[in-house]
């Protein structure tokens, strides 16, 4: 099984899409998974969740449970599945139910600040 480990993220991270920033954290996780770049999740309650709206996509890691992907909706662009949530992760993942991830793009920018 692919080893996943999930700590506190260091300092104050933000996620901006459009020129807005969607939200920043610094109670922010960092979900490490074998050799895959660490991505971080944000509190749910720490992203302005107005600009996202639900996707009807859905996939499912064998590690990690059912994700939610979410589209995030800017003032001149829609970004398609940028977003994701997993509901009801696997118990020893507990810790990333009710956070955020986005994939970072050239229009979606996750960092430390």
């Amino acid at each position: 099984m692919t080893k996943i480990t999930i700590r506190k993220a260091d300092g104050t991270w933000s996620v901006r899409a459009g020129g807005a920033v969607l939200g920043e954290s610094s109670n922010a996780l960092e979900l490490s998974e074998g050799d895959l770049p660490a991505v971080i999740y944000f509190p749910r309650g720490d992203i302005a969740t107005a600009f996202l709206d639900d996707s009807d996509h859905s996939t499912h890691c064998p590690h990690k449970g059912d994700a939610s992907y979410y589209s995030i909706v800017t003032k001149s662009h829609t970004l398609d599945n940028a977003a994701w949530s997993y509901e009801a992760p696997h118990n020893d993942l507990a810790a990333i139910k009710d956070h955020l991830a986005f994939y970072p793009s050239d229009r979606v920018t996750v960092e430390q600040i």
